[in-house]
């Protein structure tokens, strides 16, 4: 008992007693570390859980943010589709408003598989008074004629085709020629130009209306290129469509007047 309470004794002292309070102090100083050392782990779990939760809440916003992007990159795209079908459509407004003849205006819904073959699949048919042999045209010149009719649909020949030829005439002066296609889009060639003909580079060709196919003055290709050879009797020359073969979509149906449309 004796020691017991010499030891509660020694022990009150050291707690409150005044001169051993910088004793006190530096056992707490030195105690620190190891109350930091043993919370080690614990501070450690904190961090990596922390640092998982923010790397989880960064790869989640991340995918957010590129699905937005995405979305709004697809409607900025359509937007802009949207934007050039209309400037087209009013191309096409513009170049109805030109034409004298009654007019129907149809879309392209298909081209033929043969990249050899030049047809074009249109969403206009018999119950719009489409018929054999109609002219077809986009914004720009003449592009071809129907060929096939159904109720709902017709086929229409470019005339880039390699069955295909034009009656057409040099605006500038009249001169009669015929365009052949020759399975190029971007091509025509005018065959049995004799060398003294007057025609030059940038002439532009128009539909002559002989042959009774296609109405007459209508744009049809521009001379790119007129080779002379004195050793030969007739001259090369070939021309640039002025319709927009591969890129045209809406097109207009010319009518005749006793054709067609009521």
């Amino acid at each position: 008992m004796f020691w017991a309470g010499a030891a509660l004794s020694l022990a009150l002292v050291f707690i409150f007693s005044p001169w051993l309070s910088s004793l006190r102090h530096q056992v707490v100083d030195l105690s620190a570390p190891l109350y930091w050392v043993s919370d080690l782990p614990e501070r450690a779990g904190e961090w990596a859980d922390n640092r998982l939760m923010s790397r989880a809440k960064l790869i989640h916003e991340n995918q957010a943010l590129r699905s937005e992007n995405l979305v709004l990159a697809q409607k900025l795209q359509l937007n802009a589709a949207l934007e050039a079908e209309n400037f087209r459509l009013r191309q096409l407004l513009n170049a109805s408003d030109s034409v004298e003849a009654r007019v129907l205006i149809g879309e392209i819904i298909g081209v033929a598989p043969d990249p050899q073959v030049h047809k074009v699949l249109i969403n206009r048919g018999s119950d719009n008074g489409v018929y054999v042999g109609q002219a077809v045209l986009d914004a720009f010149g003449l592009m071809g004629q129907v060929v096939e009719v159904g109720k709902y649909q017709s086929v229409a020949l470019l005339i880039t085709d390699t069955s295909h030829a034009l009656p057409v005439q040099v605006n500038r002066n009249g001169v009669r020629l015929v365009a052949d296609g020759i399975g190029d889009l971007d091509t025509l060639v005018l065959r049995h130009v004799a060398n003294t003909v007057d025609i030059e580079v940038g002439d532009l060709l128009v539909s002559s209306g002989l042959g009774l196919v296609f109405p007459a003055g209508y744009p049809v290709a521009q001379v790119t290129e007129v080779l002379v050879d004195p050793g030969q009797a007739f001259a090369r020359v070939k021309a640039r469509p002025k319709a927009q073969m591969n890129r045209s979509r809406h097109i207009l149906f010319v009518f005749e007047d006793n054709k067609g449309l009521e």
